[in-house]
């Protein structure tokens, strides 16, 4: 289950397994074959959250480069809280290589401001050209 994307086109998904394949390239053995994930484009807002949050064990975050989208991300992370959603979520993004900056904030704001869990895989430089 993914929320924070655009939309729930074919697109969409298309740059959630983009990041999937950059991982397993990078050495994450734990992501397998990218092209057997099911990934499911979801809105914060569905009126499905609180049961799917109960079923599907797997969450992410997608937060894309520009500065509006950790508000955003931040956003989309408070309207899960307030409708039971998730407390884990993988971040996922098109290879931001620091999480010095941004993404750090956007994960300790999750953490002491709504108890969630974001977890950040370390970037290979090579691997975002």
């Amino acid at each position: 289950m993914v929320v924070g994307l655009d939309g729930q086109g074919v697109e969409q998904v298309a740059r959630v397994h983009q990041a999937l394949q950059r991982w397993h390239a990078n050495g994450y053995a734990w992501v397998g074959d990218p092209a057997r994930w099911r990934v499911v484009a979801l809105a914060s807002d569905s009126p499905h959250l609180a049961t799917l949050a109960s079923q599907q064990a797997r969450w992410a975050l997608w937060v894309d480069r520009d500065l509006n989208s950790f508000r955003r991300a931040y956003l989309t992370l408070r309207q899960l809280h307030a409708h039971g959603g998730p407390q884990r979520l993988l971040v996922l993004h098109d290879g931001i290589a620091s999480h010095a900056g941004l993404l750090g904030n956007l994960r300790q704001a999750a953490a002491n401001f709504l108890g969630v869990e974001l977890l950040l895989l370390a970037e290979q430089p090579a691997a975002l050209r």
